[in-house]
């Protein structure tokens, strides 16, 4: 069993390695400082945004699971947000957004 980082110091790390990447990072909605699942929003320049979360694969490793809605983004994480307030919600602005949450979020 491997211990989780709390979720504030997740997504702080995630952010420190976007901006020294050159990429802009902002948290739209903090959650649970401990516990708080976390919602990325990845664009680049502003565009094309997909949304992604830490999930569960089918042998029981943890994996980031695009949750990108067919509908407005904004929408659905304002959706989430409203059912689940301890999410944290954070924006990606870098080329590769998928691989900075991927290496940030997950175990391996």
């Amino acid at each position: 069993m491997s211990a989780r980082l709390p979720s504030d110091l997740l997504v702080g790390a995630m952010m420190r390695r976007v901006q020294q990447a050159g990429g802009y990072a902002t948290v739209l909605a903090k959650g649970d400082a401990q516990a708080g699942s976390v919602l990325v929003i990845g664009v680049e320049r502003g565009a094309d945004p997909h949304i992604w979360e830490r999930g569960f694969g089918p042998d029981g490793r943890t994996v980031l699971i695009d949750s990108t809605p067919a509908g407005d983004p904004d929408e659905y994480w304002r959706r989430r947000r409203a059912r689940d307030p301890d999410l944290w919600v954070i924006e990606l602005d870098i080329p590769d957004s998928e691989r900075f949450a991927a290496e940030t979020m997950l175990d391996d």
